[in-house]
């Protein structure tokens, strides 16, 4: 893994959603090799409800930018100190379906305990990036829908965890980004837009 072609991208900002969001994407060094922290978001919540996501949330009137958002977010979820994040660089910005532009850091943190917030976090998963890259544990599918065009849905399965949505959209630019791991060109499948999810 090599973090320091994420220093030299230079990530494409979107504006235009009527709210803004930041996430940590958080890489620790552990001794069978480099791993994600990832939260798993607590069942109660509106949005995006048991789901897999980076640590991190909207934008408060107090964050002097959406670096601090990234921060103060991650040390509420999963009490991760921000004076230990060594932050490496971006990711592009990404449009959700929930009117956020959501704008992923990526950062070196250490490995400690990760604590999770109650009321915003089920758990927290570390995921290895060995995992993540192995051909087995992905598949995408493309949607092709008549109002937001043709797109397509990434699924990373490893340890019991599903990483999809804007989530897995990060992770597969992340990936291509630091590490060998490609894309394959097509899609495992076809599906009609309001298929299922399968996740």
């Amino acid at each position: 893994m090599d973090l320091s072609r994420l220093a030299a991208h230079d990530p494409v900002a979107v504006t235009g959603q009527s709210r803004e969001a930041a996430v940590l994407v958080s890489v620790v060094d552990r001794g069978d090799g480099p791993a994600v922290v990832f939260v798993k978001r607590a069942d109660h919540l509106g949005e995006h409800a048991g789901q897999m996501a980076f640590p991190g949330g909207g934008r408060e009137p107090e964050d002097e930018d959406l670096l601090a958002t990234a921060l103060r977010e991650a040390q509420e979820e999963v009490s991760l100190d921000p004076s230990t994040v060594e932050v490496v660089g971006r990711l592009d910005d990404i449009p959700t379906i929930t009117d956020y532009s959501v704008r992923p850091f990526v950062a070196r943190v250490p490995d400690a305990e990760f604590v999770p917030d109650e009321r915003e976090v089920a758990e927290v998963a570390v995921l290895s990036i060995a995992d993540l890259t192995d051909p087995a544990n992905y598949e995408s599918e493309r949607r092709d829908d008549p109002r937001r065009g043709s797109f397509r849905i990434h699924y990373f399965r490893v340890d019991g965890y599903t990483v999809w949505g804007a989530t897995g959209q990060m992770l597969v630019q992340f990936l291509e980004l630091a590490t060998d791991w490609r894309m394959p060109s097509e899609p495992d499948r076809v599906v009609d837009p309001d298929a299922d999810f399968p996740v």
